[in-house]
């Protein structure tokens, strides 16, 4: 069945739409009391309409991470009757404002989301919002050392972004299948556009963790 998501220029248009729209605002609200940046949304598969937009609460547990925060509400608030909630397989995809850590990758494929997609990347996240976390904890604690060498080792992704439980791609990675070379410049602008929008936040965030803000995560 042919979907909306079937075009690439479509499906970059909505995801941002919702970035700016409804993510970004609820963001806003969480940085200055200790939550990260991290949010996400669930979006329908047949029109990219978001059925459900969350971000980071830290605030109330380390575990709420944007993405888990937003399967939460997606199966107990807004679809909390499952003969009404649409199919994570069939009827969603999964957004996430940044590559999902092993947390979050866990929740996205337990409960049953077979299509996500990200704005930043792991090293966006360490470089630009100095929140080394996500890599860390996949090296140190899922990387096994078998017989290559360290530089290997090093070399090896961090996950399978494709795997029998889901496909991942980074919205530049989708700007990558339009085949018009003036498109993809303006789509690859305004990812830029967009990405912008979340220095402020940054600094925001970064602010609060220097002088102690509330947040029940360990790692800030």
């Amino acid at each position: 069945m042919s979907t909306q998501a079937d075009s690439p220029s479509t499906l970059i248009s909505s995801l941002l739409k919702t970035v700016e729209q409804d993510i970004i605002p609820l963001t806003q609200k969480g940085v200055s009391s200790g939550s990260k940046v991290f949010g996400a949304a669930i979006l329908s598969r047949a029109d990219l309409k978001p059925l459900t937009v969350a971000t980071n609460n830290e605030r109330v547990s380390p575990l709420l991470h944007g993405e888990i925060n937003c399967i939460q509400q997606f199966f107990t608030v807004d679809f909390p009757d499952p003969t009404t909630r649409p199919d994570p397989r069939k009827d969603c995809i999964f957004f996430a404002t940044h590559e999902p850590c092993s947390l979050c990758l866990s929740g996205i494929t337990w409960s049953g989301f077979t299509e996500f997609y990200y704005l930043f990347t792991y090293e966006d996240s360490r470089d630009l919002f100095a929140i080394p976390y996500d890599i860390d904890i996949l090296e140190q604690v899922f990387r096994v050392k078998g017989e290559e060498t360290e530089e290997q080792l090093e070399r090896r992704p961090l996950y399978n972004r494709t795997n029998k439980f889901f496909h991942a791609k980074s919205l530049v990675n989708v700007v990558g299948e339009i085949g018009d070379e003036t498109e993809q410049k303006k789509w690859l602008a305004e990812i830029d556009r967009i990405k912008g929008l979340y220095n402020a936040l940054s600094e925001t965030y970064q602010e609060g963790k220097a002088a102690n803000a509330q947040t029940s995560s360990a790692w800030k």
